[in-house]
């Protein structure tokens, strides 16, 4: 289950992050302690159960380190592992392939651990008819890596960035004096090609917001009680969206008033890391 990243991206990310690790200096405990030419065979596991997410950075990671490295994945992105599944078998320079270690393992075990709490609350509304969204509260440059992990945990999709798809919020409200006023003015500047959504904190804005043309509604801290008012009174004519506090204990109860969306910020700022070793053969 494969989300595509831009390769450019991938390949610029991954250099990054090599020369962050590798300084001025490279691996110079593998120069110290490996002879030139020795080549050994690396497994990369899970040690615990989750969902693998991250194998386009990984790969990136071993190709860019040394090319002639022979990766074979035998799983896939949005495939459950167990502890102890095998990943991936990496043969080749022993060297080269304990330089990308590190680098490697952080991209599988960041995506993974993402990919692995969304597919928790999936598994928690299912069967409600609602979706859990990623929202913008990511690790700067690593976005769509870990969008991707969402996708591949079983997420939908929310916007990406800020110029695909005009999300008001309160702010925007406040400054611009009310959710019809922001809603109108928003709506015009769109033209009929882009959605609109606007962020609500209170019962009392939901006929304005409807009224000027909201596609999109997103209910900002609202009660359970407050959220069935508002499906009952929308009748299904806007996408509800619930936001704010949302936990694996409380997400299920969301779900069940009959929002369509609940996005949830934790899905990728909060998630563990996912355990997963390499261990040579």
């Amino acid at each position: 289950m494969n989300y595509p990243i831009p390769a450019g991206l991938v390949s610029d990310t991954v250099s990054r992050a090599l020369a962050e690790d590798l300084g001025g200096r490279g691996d110079i405990t593998s120069l110290a302690t490996i002879e030139p030419g020795i080549t050994a065979e690396f497994t990369i596991a899970s040690r615990s159960k989750g969902v693998l997410a991250g194998i386009e950075a990984a790969n990136e990671t071993f190709f860019q380190v040394e090319p002639q490295l022979d990766v074979t994945w035998l799983r896939d992105n949005g495939e459950e592992l167990h502890s102890d599944t095998a990943i991936a078998v990496v043969r080749g320079d022993a060297r080269a392939v304990l330089t990308a270690e590190r680098t490697a393992l952080n991209f599988l075990g960041r995506m993974s651990g993402i990919a692995s709490l969304t597919r928790d609350y999936a598994a928690a509304i299912a069967g409600t008819g609602a979706v859990v969204a990623h929202t913008r509260k990511t690790t700067p440059t690593l976005r769509a890596f870990e969008i991707a992990a969402v996708r591949a945990g079983g997420g939908a999709a929310h916007r990406f960035g800020l110029d695909d798809a005009i999300l008001i919020k309160d702010n925007h409200v406040a400054v611009c004096g009310g959710v019809a006023e922001a809603v109108t003015r928003a709506r015009r500047y769109a033209g009929h090609m882009t959605r609109v959504a606007v962020e609500i904190d209170r019962l009392d804005q939901l006929d304005a917001a409807l009224k000027a043309g909201a596609e999109s509604i997103l209910l900002d801290n609202f009660s359970l009680e407050e959220l069935s008012e508002a499906v009952r009174r929308v009748k299904g004519r806007v996408t509800l969206e619930a936001s704010g506090g949302v936990t694996l204990k409380t997400v299920r109860a969301i779900a069940e008033t009959g929002v369509n969306v609940i996005s949830v910020g934790a899905l990728t700022h909060s998630a563990p890391n996912f355990d997963i070793g390499l261990d040579a053969a």
